[in-house]
């Protein structure tokens, strides 16, 4: 079943003015203990690295964007909502103008009520959530926001790809066709760097967009310091090299991790070593990347996808937007999905954990040459995995809440969007 839903939103006009591009970040460590998100349930004993809200802010004169990556783990999309509505009320933004992701570093507080992660992943949002850092989080990104639109200046952008081998499928498979998480190399794994590089006329740098699929997972559920975990070690790697923000975006990582992974301590984790093998090679694309074009035009898309809901599921009253009864009354998911269009790269997101084998098809359908997925936007609706990882069973797909159809109802939707979209 299909049921994709189109909304153009905004289609820049030729001839307006030259890009404007700014870029901030915001640090979000907490100063007291916190329930950590991605693992059991835990809290934090002290901090190992700082973690921030990135924000870059993007305006051609007709279409403006706020591309922001946090070093969290994953919220509910009702966190994402009531933000985005008190973000359009005390600044006019819509929020059709501001992408949420995550750096999906399970060693960051949790942020707002569990959602669909309490339905999907019992007894491990049995406790109080924080009213204090929740609202924190949201201050902080408002101000942030607010901090990039003001710092606007004229811009100049360019997209492009890189390669690093820092990532690992997780699916380990058994003699018996069992699968469990863990490491395999010989399973499929997307090692593509995307790229958005920003800079002022003169080259000298505004920020730089990283996206690269891996789960923030080389440290384990025994670590309970906080630490943005190899992407937030990266991130901090790249900055301090081109002096500049560095968004990271996690791609398509729902059956991807970290070559290092769930180790009990930094060093165990080769933490520091991720510097090399991605935040080294994010610095070699990024060299061999010309200087873009001002004459950047932007462009904004949204398509709803609605596709069958894992039988016997429940759903939280919170998020009645993202559920609907398909024909005979079946239950649905419904997954909105952003698409922005920044000269001749388009990036696309959606609040899923997707499975990087559903990233390349769009990837390699899509008409614009580089074509980026940003994973846990806006929220998180769960995994969403491909028909055949749910005839194999493990982890992701039992705990997803959807069925085997979505691989197809999900892109279908998206090729047949990414194919839409105006060329200019």
């Amino acid at each position: 079943m299909l049921r994709a839903l189109f909304a153009l939103l905004v289609l820049a006009a030729p001839g307006l003015a030259a890009l404007r591009a700014s870029a901030v970040k915001v640090d979000i460590t907490p100063k007291t203990p916190q329930w950590l998100m991605g693992y059991g349930a835990r809290q934090s004993t002290g901090v190992h690295d700082p973690i921030f809200h990135r924000i870059v802010a993007l305006d051609d004169g007709a279409t403006q964007v706020y591309l922001v990556a946090s070093d969290l783990c994953v919220f509910s999309p009702s966190v994402y909502d009531d933000f985005a509505a008190e973000l359009q009320k005390r600044t006019g933004i819509e929020p059709r103008q501001v992408w949420w992701t995550v750096t999906h570093t399970h060693s960051a507080p949790e942020v707002g009520p569990p959602g669909v992660y309490d339905v999907l992943l019992k007894g491990r949002s049995e406790h109080p959530w924080s009213r204090e850092y929740l609202q924190f989080i949201q201050e902080s990104l408002i101000s942030g926001i607010e901090e990039a639109r003001a710092k606007l200046e004229p811009a100049r952008a360019a997209a492009g790809k890189g390669f690093a081998r820092a990532n690992i499928n997780r699916r380990a498979r058994d003699l018996n066709g069992t699968i469990s998480l863990g490491l395999n190399p010989d399973g499929p794994v997307d090692r593509q760097i995307g790229l958005i590089r920003l800079d002022r006329p003169d080259g000298t740098p505004i920020a730089l967009i990283a996206n690269y699929a891996m789960h923030g997972t080389a440290m384990s559920g025994r670590f309970v310091e906080i630490s943005g975990d190899a992407p937030g070690i990266v991130a901090t790697h790249v900055e301090q090299q081109i002096g500049a923000p560095v968004l990271y975006v996690n791609g398509a990582a729902g059956n991807i991790a970290p070559i290092y992974s769930v180790q009990a301590d930094p060093k165990s984790a080769h933490l520091g070593e991720f510097r090399v093998l991605l935040g080294n090679r994010i610095l070699d694309a990024y060299r061999s990347l010309a200087l873009g074009t001002a004459d950047t035009k932007l462009w904004l898309g949204e398509t709803w996808v609605e596709t069958p809901r894992k039988s016997g599921l429940g759903w939280p009253a919170e998020l009645p937007h993202y559920a609907a009864k398909g024909p005979g009354g079946a239950d649905l998911v419904r997954i909105p999905v952003r698409f922005l269009r920044i000269g001749d790269a388009v990036a696309w997101g959606a609040p899923v954990e997707m499975f990087c084998e559903i990233a390349f098809r769009a990837r390699d359908e899509s008409p614009f040459p580089n074509t980026f997925f940003f994973g846990y936007t806006n929220g998180w609706l769960g995994y969403l995995p491909t028909a055949e990882a749910f005839r194999e069973g493990g982890y992701e797909p039992r705990t997803s809440p959807f069925t085997p159809q979505v691989e197809r109802d999900f892109g279908d939707a998206v090729v047949s969007f990414l194919d839409a979209i105006p060329r200019r």
